[in-house]
C-alpha cells in the first residue's frame, strides 16, 4: 500500500493528522506530488513510519533549503519536478501538474501504469488507456474546503480517496 498526498501548503496541523492516518494504514512509501511550500514543513514527515518521495510543486520557493531540509531526515527524499519509480513491478510517475502538456503527454504515452499529481486541489481518480491517473487532492483544505489524501494499492492497481 503506498499513501499519495499533495499540496500540503504549509497546514501543520493537517500535515500531522495525514501522517497519522499514514501511519495507521501501515503504508511501505509515501509519495508527496508538491507544494509543501516552506521548508518548516519537512520536520513534520520525520514521524512517517514510511519512506517518503517528492517532487516539487509550483508554489515551493526556497528549493534549496527544502532540498537541505529533506536531507536532514533519514527516509526523505526529495526530487526534481518528476519522479519515476517503480514499486512491485508497477511503474509510477510523479509530478505536480501544473505543466499541463508534461501531464497530458504522460497520460498518452501509456508509459506509466499509475500517474500521481496534484496542483488543481481536486481529488480524482480516473484510468485512461491502461494508466490510473490519481489526483490525491488536498491536505490544506483550503480551496475546496476537503482535506484528502489516497491510497494504492498496488496489487489491484487501484486507488481510494480518504477524508483527513
Amino acid at each position: 500500500m503506498i499513501g499519495l498526498i499533495a499540496d500540503t501548503h504549509d497546514n501543520l496541523p493537517l500535515i500531522d493528522k495525514a501522517v497519522m492516518r499514514l501511519n495507521e494504514e501501515k503504508v511501505e512509501i509515501v509519495l508527496h506530488a508538491g507544494d509543501y511550500v516552506a521548508p518548516f514543513v519537512v520536520p513534520r514527515f520525520k514521524n512517517l513510519k514510511a519512506r517518503l518521495i517528492g517532487v516539487f510543486g509550483n508554489n515551493d520557493g526556497d528549493r534549496e533549503m527544502l532540498k537541505k531540509r529533506f536531507s536532514e531526515y533519514e527516509g526523505l527524499e526529495l526530487h526534481g519536478n518528476f519522479a519515476a519509480i517503480t514499486v512491485e513491478s508497477l511503474r509510477i510517475a510523479l509530478l505536480h501538474g501544473h505543466e499541463e502538456e508534461l501531464l497530458k503527454a504522460l497520460i498518452s504515452s501509456q508509459g506509466f501504469d499509475v500517474i500521481v499529481h496534484g496542483h488543481t486541489h481536486k481529488a480524482e481518480i480516473r484510468k485512461e488507456g491502461k494508466t490510473l491517473i490519481v489526483n490525491p487532492g488536498e491536505v490544506c483544505g483550503y480551496l475546496t474546503g476537503k482535506s484528502t489524501m489516497a491510497l494504492l494499492d498496488t496489487h489491484r492497481c487501484e486507488a481510494k480517496i480518504i477524508d483527513l
